[in-house]
Formats: structure tokens, sequence, C-alpha cells
């Protein structure tokens, strides 16, 4: 059965967290792999968490410092059987104003 899904789709992980979002860029080469983790993270409000599916150590590596260097927090790395890594993410609260 084909993926008819777009593989940068946001959508929701799952109906028990809806506030957490969830990012597949495993068809994604780097630079794209973290320019669709920033408009997902761009998009979210302060303190949401996003999901964000990659697949390959480049990416892993480079969404999750890039994502560090911006400020937010890596929560967790979950490896999953097919070799893929998801990665969640909490965005950053803005900084205070003054």
């Amino acid at each position: 059965m084909k993926n008819t899904r777009e593989p940068s789709e946001i959508r929701p992980a799952d109906s028990s967290h809806p506030e957490t979002l969830m990012l597949d860029i495993t068809h994604e080469k780097c630079p794209m792999t973290f320019v669709r983790t920033r408009l997902a993270l761009d998009g979210m409000a302060p303190g949401g968490l996003l999901a964000v599916r990659l697949k390959g150590e480049e990416p892993h590596k480079n969404v999750r410092r890039s994502v560090l260097a911006l400020g937010h927090a890596v929560l967790s790395e979950q490896a999953a059987e097919d070799g893929s890594v998801v990665l969640t993410i909490l965005k950053k609260d803005p900084a205070p104003a003054g």
C-alpha cells in the first residue's frame, strides 16, 4: 500500500495529547529537515510540544543541535524499528519584554 500522506505533514501526534503536533520529515534531506522543523515551531504557541520523526544520523544530529541552539528543549529521543527517530521538542517561552 502506498503512503499518500505528504512527508512533512504536520498533524496532532495522537488524540490523548492533542497539544502535541507530529512532523514527519523522514523523506526530507538536510537542510530542509531543519527548515521544516523551524517552520513548525514558529507556528506553535510557546510551551507546545512538537514530535519530529526523522531518519538518518545527519538529520538527527543537525535538527537536534539547531533546535537546542534556538533555545528550545529536546525532551526525548525515541528510536523506532524502521530506523527513524522521534525527537520530542518543547517550544521555548518567548523572551520577557524589557
